[in-house]
């Protein structure tokens, strides 16, 4: 191997942390060319192996097979979401067709799924443990749904489509990200300023700065930003520039636009399921998932779509007598929304945001997390200064049990920046797995929240501690994943059960415990009055009609675009109108996620025709808060034992359902939900 390439050598920084100062964009293609020959000459060494398949010289060969492509992916897949430029946006241009075609040549291979099915179909399968029979049905199941059963002039085809789609994912999301770095919205005079708080002005002249407009203030594209402005801004011709440029994002007319992109997708997306054997990708997409059809998740949607629209409808309705008090005599528009919500929410409930936010200072939320997950997990947290970081920022912490074991690494990169896409989300450098060891893993949470001037402390509105607090619970479902196989780990579970562990952590931000002793003056350290949380609790339920339109108008689209692709692939924005028309979506809400940036859907397909399970998981969220809250004690260590044991540490060991029920008892139904969001 070459030694001069931090990639290919042996880690040895602490507790393994790639070696963040020593890897530069030029290493990355010869290293991956190195691991992706070392793959394939594993797998070659699977196929040609004359001994008689096993669950060891096939399944676990298997697994343990590509284990530097991973580390390596990782790494460079973290970095190009966090640290991108052109040059490391032209290597993803290049790698993502030569990744798909690899991983099809693979799963494609007949010989080496003869193997597999060999093992799945055999005697020695009854003598299996329940982790390996899981692990063999799992990676079968992933042959059969990439192809391995077709003929050979279709599995061709099938590996064309799967890079074509790499390529475009990839595409799709660079020009979301390239339209978000190039935008920024100059705030010229004292009158551009109105409305807006000290803090975001602070943010805003800092921007400027970064951008080359020291003096000025700014306002980037991204949504923490965006939605700060919309709220706080006395300009209604301001609001409206902004998120107007936040709503076409994509959709530009330039070399940036993605209606094409998203055209061909579906298209290619439609093809490969119907080689396989399904109606549509939906259906193919929706076989593998807690929900298994369509029309079970459209019966999800419909259910809760006509409260919440009802819900929005009364809001608007308040608000247009709001504003209409302050001299605002037209309809309510998209950009006026939040603006006239907080003052209503200010009305209604006595809550100011500006009043609020002193009380939610970044790092005491971050505090809060970990202390939630003392708690409830036995979990502590030790920063350490000698790790590598990859952006000078970052914040990295040893995480503990309660005898003082290492469980894992975590690192928190909360701030937003030109080379970070937006949104946040959480990742991992290293997976937790026992088959090499006992391998502890990495995990990364990302967020996009403004930073502030040098020396004063970041504070956060009340849904980006909701935010902190979601992807710290999936963060949680990395740490403390307890399995023996990579591929069973942490988040590697249906994709609407893997937002259970994240929204289900979200209700213990807002606990009296957790607000008295975290949420507390960034300037007085007083903590926050208890008249401020028995407001913020009475709150919960406030704009819920618009929160939850503006989200199930984002599924809808979603899942009728990859049923109805003929169509949706000749007009997608067209498209996108016609479903909005049929579902009668309120003119002054906008989705949440218009389709030429919808990530989620179009840069991958963790969520494609799968957005609804934020929804999913919502109704199981809901009702396993609802399970501490019998109990009497929101951190009963009974029921949290069960809920790590069950949900958080059992990774992909069980089928979905059966992991809830093993922690429940029973499987939920809509109600909890509708209660939840205010909407029964």
């Amino acid at each position: 191997m070459p030694t001069d390439n931090p990639l290919l050598q042996v880690w040895d920084t602490p507790f393994g942390i790639p070696p963040f100062d020593r890897i530069e964009t030029r290493h990355y293609l010869p290293a991956f060319q190195e691991a992706l020959s070392a793959h394939r000459r594993e797998i070659d060494l699977i196929r040609a192996d004359e001994a008689p398949p096993t669950f060891d010289n096939s399944i676990v060969a298997f697994e343990r097979s590509g284990a530097d492509l991973v580390r390596i992916n990782l790494v460079f897949r973290n970095l190009a979401g966090t640290q991108s430029d052109e040059a490391l946006r032209a290597v993803e241009r290049d790698l993502a067709p030569v990744l798909a075609r690899h991983r099809s040549a693979i799963y494609l291979d007949t010989a080496l799924f003869a193997r597999i099915d060999a093992v799945l179909s055999g005697q020695e399968f009854e003598r299996l443990t329940p982790e390996q029979q899981r692990l063999t049905e799992r990676i079968h199941k992933t042959f059969v749904r990439a192809g391995a059963r077709l003929s050979e002039e279709e599995r061709a085809r099938l590996s064309d489509i799967t890079a074509r789609l790499a390529e475009l994912g990839t595409q799709f999301a660079q020009n979301v990200l390239k339209d978000e770095a190039d935008f920024v919205m100059l705030l010229d005079s004292p009158e551009d300023l109105g409305g807006l708080p000290e803090d975001f002005r602070a943010s805003a002249a800092a921007l400027a700065e970064t951008r080359g407009h020291a003096g000025k203030h700014a306002v980037s594209l991204s949504r923490g930003n965006v939605e700060a402005f919309l709220v706080h801004s006395s300009r209604a011709d301001l609001r409206k520039l902004l998120l107007e440029a936040f709503l076409r994002r994509g959709e530009t007319g330039g070399p940036t636009d993605n209606r094409t992109v998203i055209a061909e997708t579906i298209r290619l997306r439609d093809e490969r399921a119907r080689l396989l054997g399904y109606e549509s990708y939906a259906h193919y997409k929706l076989d593998d998932t807690m929900a298994r059809t369509p029309q079970a998740v459209r019966t999800l949607l419909d259910t809760v779509w006509a409260p919440a629209r009802a819900g929005a409808a009364r809001e608007r309705d308040r608000l247009s007598q709001l504003a209409s008090l302050a001299g605002h005599n037209e309809p309510i528009r998209k950009e006026d929304w939040r603006h006239f919500a907080e003052s209503l929410r200010r009305a209604d409930y006595a809550l100011d945001d500006a009043e609020l936010r002193p009380y939610f200072p970044l790092n005491r939320m971050i505090d809060a997390a970990f202390y939630v997950s003392q708690r409830l997990f036995g979990l502590h947290f030790e920063e350490r200064r000698d790790c590598p970081s990859y952006e000078p920022n970052t914040r990295t912490f040893e995480v503990k049990d309660e005898n003082g074991k290492h469980v894992a690494i975590f690192i928190g990169d909360y701030f937003a920046r030109p080379s970070k896409r937006s949104g946040a989300w959480m990742s991992a450098f290293r997976v937790q797995q026992k088959l090499s060891g006992d391998v502890r893993p990495i995990i990364v949470n990302v967020l996009n929240i403004a930073e502030p001037p040098a020396g004063e402390e970041a504070l956060l509105t009340i849904d980006e501690a909701r935010t902190l607090f979601h992807e710290f619970g999936h963060a949680l479902h990395g740490m403390l994943s307890n399995v023996t196989y990579p591929s069973l780990a942490g988040t590697s579970v249906s994709s609407d059960f893997v937002e259970l562990p994240s929204q289900l952590y979200e209700h213990w931000l807002l606990q009296p415990e957790v607000l008295s002793r975290f949420a507390r003056h960034v300037e007085t350290d007083q903590p926050i009055p208890p008249a401020l949380i028995a407001k913020l609790q009475a709150a919960r339920g406030f704009n819920q009609g618009f929160a939850t339109v503006e989200y199930c108008a984002s599924a809808f689209v979603d899942l009728e675009m990859h049923l109805g692709a003929a169509q949706a692939e000749r007009d997608p924005l067209g498209f996108e109108r016609d479903v909005l028309d049929r579902i009668e979506m309120p003119d002054e809400i906008s989705m949440r996620h218009r389709s030429p940036q919808f990530t989620h859907v179009f840069s991958g397909e963790g969520y494609a025709a799968g957005y609804y399970s934020y929804l999913w998981s919502e109704v199981l969220d809901a009702d396993a808060f609802s399970a501490f809250e019998e109990t009497g004690d929101v951190f009963d260590p009974e029921l949290a034992r069960r809920l790590r044991d069950n949900i958080y540490a059992a990774g992909n060991l069980r089928d979905p359902k059966d992991a809830y029920l093993a922690f429940r008892g029973k499987l939920p139904d809509v109600g909890p939900l509708l209660v939840k969001r205010g909407l029964s």
